[in-house]
């Protein structure tokens, strides 16, 4: 490319599983952007993967990934990989974008981190919401018609539709509904609240040692907020903000917003409808690439300090369940 400003990024795909698959219709959708090579553990997984999204390379092994000619690494792996496969890609040089939960605990995310600003390399989790323009123009729209500021969040999802087989099932792969599903509603509570103070939380465990079902009340420096899990019962999947002179409703699925409702304290309704193109991974990801061509090290939208909060909410409410994974 001829400049900075249209240089194309070039990534490299670890994991390709769903997340990677969604990744991949997304960034179909990001102009200046391909994937050029994928690794994982699985090899004709991998081979099909690059057959069906035209993926020129596929990695041999990971040493091989890391050391191509790739600008960054998108980690898609099961969450009990994340911390040690970004370490290894930042290490090798490499800008990572890293699908959520970025790391099991606060301790793990920590060394992800300080790994990323001892090389001197971009680290983003993988918080597709605020980057929606559903969630952009309500955003907008607040400013210039303001319900007040937002004291009170209530959000969650249960699935109880996936199968036995389902990573989140499993303890070994940091499964259970809090680090699978729970950090759309800690991003939502934290970005709307503020800073966390305190968790209470109340569930069920599995024989397994997962969560599958959890309630969990955080207190935060702004407000409050009401969140559940769960992988054995079934629900809606909106969210609620509320706030001195109105309310917001976002309209399920609400970590994919295309739909919001406010209404305000005088009786005024205001339906704010945006719909989504790619399947939502290509915001991000434009996202990501325009740090990475600005020579930028951390996103203003998810920081390096809203990623922490997020996994010490989570960390926080699941092992007030007794909830711990191999290692801890």
């Amino acid at each position: 490319m001829s400049s900075r400003d249209d240089k194309l990024i070039r990534f490299g795909v670890i994991g390709p599983g769903r997340a990677a698959a969604r990744f991949a219709e997304g960034i179909a959708a990001v102009e200046g952007a391909e994937i050029a090579a994928v690794w994982g553990r699985n090899a004709e997984r991998a081979a099909a993967y690059a057959e069906k999204f035209s993926v020129s390379a596929i990695a041999p092994a990971l040493d091989s990934l890391l050391h191509s000619e790739v600008d960054a690494i998108y980690v898609a792996t099961h969450p009990d990989t994340h911390a040690e496969l970004c370490i290894a890609a930042i290490e090798a040089g490499k800008h990572v974008l890293c699908e959520k939960p970025a790391a099991l605990n606060t301790s793990q995310l920590a060394r992800v981190i300080s790994a990323a600003i001892a090389h001197d390399r971009l680290f983003m989790e993988a918080m597709k919401p605020p980057f929606f323009p559903l969630y952009r123009k309500l955003r907008d729209h607040l400013e210039k018609d303001p319900i007040g500021p937002v004291k009170f969040v209530r959000a969650g999802h249960c699935d109880s539709s996936i199968g036995p087989d389902y990573p989140l099932h499993f303890r070994e792969l940091g499964g259970g509904g809090i680090l699978g599903i729970g950090p759309y509603e800690a991003f939502l509570s934290l970005d709307w609240l503020g800073p966390l103070k305190r968790v209470q939380t109340m569930g069920r465990v599995t024989t397994a040692g997962v969560d599958s079902f959890a309630i969990f009340q955080s207190e935060h420096e702004r407000g409050m907020a009401q969140l559940h899990t769960g992988i054995d019962l079934l629900s809606h999947g909106d969210a609620l903000l509320s706030a001195t002179r109105g309310f917001v409703l976002l309209h399920a699925n609400w970590w994919n917003p295309a739909r919001a409702t406010v209404h305000y304290i005088d009786g005024r309704v205001v339906e704010l409808d945006e719909p989504f193109t790619a399947g939502g991974f290509n915001y991000e990801t434009d996202h990501f690439c325009e740090l990475v061509r600005n020579g930028q090290r951390e996103s203003s939208v998810i920081t390096h300090a809203l990623s922490m909060g997020m996994a010490r909410l989570l960390e926080e409410a699941r092992t007030e369940l007794g909830v711990r994974f191999p290692g801890e």
